[in-house]
């Protein structure tokens, strides 16, 4: 992880974009983590394991949480699942697993992205933009109105989804993704560019977009092995089919005219 200043404008005010609570028991880390958030103009608090982050963001929930997987006493997964419990927050898992696995877990467990070790701390501070970015923009003022197709209603003012009447719970990126492919209903999209609309990216690992894809199709599909709803479209990306095709038995050609046997006549 580099250390070197950024080359960036004079900071802004810390405090003045948001509050962050960065829950990592490095030292070294958390002091680069934070020096860089500063200077972007976050208001940063630190935790160095799960009971001091929980206790922390009891007292004052911070706008979004930078949480490391690998703590003392009670690891990533179970901080975020506990945090989750009280309501939605945004949070960014710092891993130094690249393991896919423990990359669905996490999203699973309500982590809206993750940034493998070691990173950039100028990225870092880019995809807490990012992500706070998205969640903001959701908000009612958004002026989206209610979302459906092949059965999914989506409400972007109350950030409520439904599958046939049944409630999805879905995390942050999950509904904005869902929105966006209800939004382009039929349209292929690369995973390029899904990340640059869904996530805000230009750059960035696409297996995110990948893991997301395999994510909600655990929601809404019936069969997520054999998707009717968020189809691959070989060589391109993924589609929405909001009203895909009821299975049914295909018709069977007309008969040919019987032919004679050579040399006979028909009788």
């Amino acid at each position: 992880m580099e250390n070197t200043p950024p080359d960036c404008p004079p900071p802004c005010s810390p405090g003045t974009r948001g509050r962050v609570l960065v829950v990592d028991d490095d030292p070294t880390v958390a002091e680069v983590v934070v020096g860089y958030l500063h200077r972007a103009g976050y208001a940063v608090e630190q935790a160095e394991d799960g009971p001091a982050a929980l206790g922390r963001f009891a007292a004052r929930r911070p706008d979004l949480v930078v949480l490391d997987l690998m703590l003392p006493a009670m690891d990533g997964f179970e901080v975020c699942r506990r945090m989750r419990e009280h309501g939605p927050v945004p949070v960014i898992m710092l891993t130094a697993r690249g393991d896919e696995e423990d990359r669905i877990l996490g999203l699973e467990t309500g982590a809206d992205d993750y940034v493998t070790k070691p990173f950039s701390p100028r990225e870092l501070v880019l995809r807490v933009d990012s992500v706070l970015r998205r969640a903001r923009a959701a908000a009612p003022a958004d002026g989206t109105g209610p979302l459906s197709g092949g059965g999914l209603s989506l409400d972007p003012a109350s950030r409520q989804a439904s599958r046939d009447g049944r409630g999805l719970a879905l995390t942050l990126r999950e509904f904005d993704l869902l929105a966006f492919l209800l939004r382009h209903p039929g349209k292929a999209f690369g995973r390029e560019e899904l990340m640059r609309e869904v996530w805000g990216w230009d750059f960035g690992d696409l297996s995110t977009v990948t893991v997301h894809i395999r994510r909600l199709r655990g929601k809404v599909e019936d069969d997520p092995a054999r998707p009717r709803l968020i189809r691959t479209v070989w060589g391109v990306g993924y589609r929405l089919d909001p009203a895909p095709e009821s299975p049914r038995t295909e018709a069977r050609p007309p008969a040919a005219p019987a032919v004679p046997p050579a040399g006979g006549r028909s009788r």
